[in-house]
């Protein structure tokens, strides 16, 4: 099985109300030879208000965003799904693609009607090479080079440690340009530190997490803060009960008796603390896990036998960590469903079958007929999807009705949105203070922006009046 390395650039930071614009992958053999690449950008969405600073950090002018030359977003999502189908099964990755970039893609996949769990497909892994570079250095420390921020702390920011290891690029944050370093990291990784790149292969699998997290007596959980490497054998307690893949695990330094003394208030108090005992990950995260019989390494002097014991009798005694889950969520709200439907991708539960067979419809169909099979769709939040799929695309496939309405309720977004999306006002705010501290060579990109802001806000406060 191949591996597909993928990045983004998008319109901001909020998977749910910002946007793909330029998606870039490459399809490698389990060597890491390259076998095919594929990119492809996207038009601006006429909902979707951009971010300055995302503007900025990607070198987009407003110009190219609006270019009408440029495939849809929903055209770009099909040709990236289509892609990406034709080279699954394969391990998904990228530099910090499970935090974000895979969130980005999995709601460009909802809010266009498609399955949104693509890189979670049969025979598909996941994986994330910002903790393969922090892994092989915590188990090799010449590996890769590693710069130092100003306050001194280790720089694990992709472009800091392309350019430390001889492979930056003048492309910094284009997508493709990402992806190759991406690759060549790896590459890097793969030949210095084997170890690291083997517990990366391994830790991809869902499965083999699992089984680690499951039913071994214990094991070394490694989480990285600021750039260190931090190591705590741990054991499984529990499942966490707001998502099936969560787990919770218990450091093995804490005696299972000791609990038992406290009060529910105090437990509360230690495991709610900065540094808790009670670790959570979740096996379809690619946590970066040592058997605690090779934790040697990672932790100099720690007694196997004694954790692995500490380790059987937390299992034992599962009314203890029953307990240390209830009184950590005890507290956890359980929030209102967003009044957007782009925000309900996993607050809305898992599309029905019937439904699932209505989007393939969808998008099987000739565009006039398509408002008709989103009628039919039982669940709201896609039903809401498609109707906005349908005006964004072809808008006059609407009655004038429909048109009227759907016109001004983006009007509304676009300058009142609360709670949501960023509004056309928040934005110029934004951009205004960036105006203030930039360089002069930015000048002309921000100052473009902030011509195409006023003169949306005007046109859309124009529109709320019925002007």
């Amino acid at each position: 099985m191949g591996y597909v390395f993928f990045d983004t650039e998008t319109t901001g930071l909020s998977p749910a109300f910002d946007q793909i614009l330029h998606f870039a992958a490459i399809h490698t053999d389990h060597e890491l030879k390259e076998l095919d690449r594929f990119e492809v950008r996207s038009r601006l969405q006429p909902h979707v208000v951009p971010h300055p600073a995302a503007m900025l950090t990607n070198r987009l002018p407003i110009e190219l965003l609006v270019d009408r030359g440029l495939p849809t977003h929903s055209e770009m999502v099909a040709e990236v799904r289509h892609k990406l189908l034709a080279w699954s099964p394969a391990v998904f990755a990228g530099f910090n693609s499970i935090g974000f970039d895979e969130e980005m893609l999995r709601n460009a996949l909802f809010q266009t009607l498609f399955h949104p769990y693509l890189t979670s497909g049969t025979g598909c892994g996941r994986a994330d090479a910002y903790g393969l570079v922090q892994t092989a250095c915590a188990l090799s420390s010449g590996c890769l080079a590693v710069p130092l921020k100003v306050d001194g702390r280790r720089d694990f920011r992709l472009a800091s440690l392309l350019d430390a290891n001889g492979l930056g690029s003048e492309d910094a944050h284009d997508a493709m340009s990402d992806v190759l370093g991406t690759v060549a990291l790896c590459r890097m990784v793969k030949d210095r530190s084997p170890d690291a790149w083997q517990r990366f292969v391994r830790l991809s699998n869902r499965a083999a997490v699992a089984e680690i997290v499951d039913e071994e007596e214990g094991f070394v959980l490694t989480e990285f803060y600021g750039g260190e490497a931090y190591h705590r054998a741990v054991v499984c307690i529990g499942v966490s009960p707001d998502n099936r893949h969560g787990r919770f695990c218990i450091d093995l330094d804490h005696d299972p008796d000791g609990w038992d003394r406290m009060s529910d208030d105090e437990v509360r108090a230690e495991v709610s603390r900065k540094g808790t005992p009670l670790r959570r990950l979740r096996v379809n995260g690619a946590p970066t896990l040592t058997p605690l019989e090779e934790a040697d390494d990672l932790m100099p002097g720690i007694d196997v036998e004694t954790a692995r014991e500490v380790a059987r009798r937390y299992r034992a005694a599962g009314e203890i960590g029953a307990r240390l889950i209830r009184i950590y969520t005890d507290n956890w709200r359980v929030t209102e469903p967003s009044l957007y439907p782009e925000a309900c991708l996993y607050s809305g539960g898992l599309i029905n079958d019937e439904d699932s067979r209505l989007c393939d419809e969808f998008h099987d169909a000739p565009w006039k007929e398509r408002t008709a099979i989103a009628a039919r769709l039982t669940d709201p939040r896609l039903r809401s999807l498609a109707t906005r799929l349908v005006y964004s695309e072809h808008r006059s496939l609407l009655s004038k009705e429909d048109q009227a309405s759907a016109d001004r309720a983006l009007a509304e977004r676009l300058l009142y949105a609360d709670g949501g999306p960023l509004t056309l006002g928040a934005a110029l705010d934004a951009l205004e203070v960036l105006i203030a501290n930039t360089d002069p060579g930015s000048l002309a990109l921000l100052s473009m922006y902030r011509t195409y802001l006023l003169d949306r806000i005007a046109r859309a406060k124009s529109f709320c009046k019925g002007g």
